[in-house]
């Protein structure tokens, strides 16, 4: 797995979300595409993470039901909550590195950046589809 890049498996223009987006607009980008974490970026750059935990984190079970105690809870902004200066990786680095950070550092996806910029994302997922493809490619 030495030679492999993580641009080769990233996720390219991965959907993201403002800093000054609510809690409840970054959950339905969650909840529509199935993803557990969000960049958050402004100007092009990236300035966070936002992740589904981070949410239920800040707001309690039963949200959805928009009490005016709970609509002030989803109308935080997801700069309130979000990882600050996240661990990245850049885009020609070995995915080898990129799973040891993920594992050494306990999280499941890193933001790719190029000279500041979000280029992608890599996550648990794309490391176990590369799993599979090496594993198929063995037993041919």
């Amino acid at each position: 797995m030495d030679h492999l890049l993580v641009v080769d498996w990233m996720t390219r223009n991965p959907y993201t979300v403002s800093p000054w987006a609510s809690l409840l607009d970054a959950y339905h980008i969650m909840r529509n595409y199935e993803i557990r974490r969000l960049p958050v970026v402004e100007d092009g750059r990236l300035v966070g993470v936002v992740t589904k935990n981070d949410i239920r984190a800040a707001v309690p079970l039963g949200f959805y039901k928009l009490t005016e105690q709970n609509r002030r809870l989803v109308e935080k902004s997801v700069s309130e909550v979000m990882t600050r200066h996240p661990i990245t990786i850049h885009k020609d680095a070995n995915v080898a590195e990129a799973a040891e950070i993920m594992f050494e550092n306990k999280i499941g996806g890193l933001p790719v950046v190029e000279a500041g910029q979000l280029v992608g994302i890599i996550t648990e997922s794309d490391l176990f589809r590369l799993l599979m493809v090496e594993a198929r490619n063995t037993e041919s």
